[in-house]
C-alpha cells in the first residue's frame, strides 16, 4: 500500500489552525455571545428591578377640571361669529416621602421636564394643545400655546427667596414636590363661525355652550399621553409614562352642565417613577 506524504507540513498546520480559529469564532458568535447577552440582560433587569422595588417618586393624585368657552369674533359683538374651545386644567401631585420621610438629595428635584406629548380623540375636530398653566388660573379659561419642540421644561424653586421672585406664568415646580405639576389642555376651535339662534338672547361661556351648539361629546372626549422626567439632586434619572383618558360626559350630563371636576388618588406600582439605569 502506497503511503500519502505531506510535502509542506507547515502550510497544512497553518491552514488547520486558521480553520479551527474560524470555527471557534462562528461558535462563539452563535452560542457564547447569545448566552452572554442573555445573562447580561437578565442581570441588568434584576438590577433595575431591585432599584425600583422601593420607588422614590410616585404619582399620588390627579385633579381634572374641564369646561369650555366661546370667543366672539364679530366686529360688533353680535354673537354671530363665535369660536368654541374646550379646556381642561390638570394638577398632578407627586409623593416623594413614602420611602424616605425626610428631604434629602435623593428625593428632591433638580430637573423636571415633560415630553413625548400626544393627544388623541375619536375625531380630528379642533386643535389639541397641552402645556404648562399658571396654577393661579386653575379653573379659568386661558389661552394655551403649543410647547416648543413638544417639551415643557420647569424652573425648579429651591429657596423662599427664589419663590418670592418667581414668575408663575412660566413652568414652575418646587424641589420638595410640595406643589402639583400644573398643566392645561386646550382643544381650540372645535366649532367656528357659531352664531346663537334668533330665539336666544344669551350664550353660556362655559361647558353649557357645547350643548347649545350641539357639539357631540363623543367627538371631543380625548386621551393624553406624555412622559414626566425627573432628575434628583444626586443626578439620578426617573421617568413616568402618564396616560389620561378624559370623558367629558356622565349620567348627569357632564360638561353640558357647565363643568366637570374629577379627582383620583393613585395607588399601585403602575404609578411609580421608573429609575433609569
Amino acid at each position: 500500500m502506497k503511503k500519502f506524504k505531506i510535502k509542506n507540513e507547515k502550510l497544512v498546520f497553518t491552514i488547520l489552525i486558521l480553520t479551527l480559529f474560524v470555527v471557534f469564532l462562528l461558535y462563539y458568535n452563535l452560542v457564547f455571545s447569545v448566552v452572554f447577552a442573555r445573562n447580561s440582560f437578565a442581570d441588568e433587569m434584576i438590577k433595575i428591578s431591585d432599584e425600583n422595588e422601593n420607588p422614590i417618586f410616585t404619582v399620588q393624585k390627579v385633579l381634572l377640571y374641564s369646561s369650555a368657552n366661546a370667543i366672539d369674533n364679530s366686529d360688533n359683538q353680535s354673537l354671530k361669529n363665535m369660536s368654541l374651545h374646550q379646556y381642561t386644567d390638570i394638577s398632578i401631585y407627586l409623593d416623594n416621602i413614602s420611602t424616605i420621610s425626610e428631604l434629602t438629595d435623593e428625593n428632591t428635584i433638580k430637573q423636571l421636564y415633560i415630553d413625548d406629548i400626544v393627544a388623541t380623540s375619536a375625531s380630528d375636530i379642533g386643535t389639541k394643545i397641552l402645556n404648562y398653566k399658571n396654577p393661579l388660573d386653575f379653573g379659568k379659561y386661558k389661552v394655551i400655546e403649543t410647547p416648543v419642540n413638544n417639551r415643557i421644561d420647569f424652573n425648579i424653586i429651591n429657596t423662599n427667596s427664589e419663590n418670592e421672585k418667581n414668575d408663575y406664568t412660566k413652568p414652575t415646580f418646587y424641589t420638595d414636590c410640595s406643589n402639583p405639576i400644573s398643566l392645561g389642555y386646550m382643544n381650540e376651535n372645535i366649532l367656528t363661525n357659531y352664531a346663537i339662534s334668533p330665539e336666544a338672547n344669551t350664550v353660556s361661556f362655559n361647558g353649557k355652550v357645547l350643548k347649545e351648539a350641539n357639539v357631540n361629546l363623543e367627538d371631543i372626549n380625548y386621551s393624553l399621553s406624555f412622559k414626566i422626567h425627573i432628575v434628583n439632586n444626586l443626578n439620578q434619572k426617573f421617568v413616568y409614562q402618564m396616560k389620561l383618558d378624559v370623558n367629558l360626559n356622565d349620567s348627569n350630563g357632564g360638561i353640558y352642565n357647565g363643568y366637570v371636576f374629577k379627582g383620583r388618588n393613585m395607588t399601585g406600582n403602575e404609578y411609580q417613577f421608573f429609575k433609569e439605569s
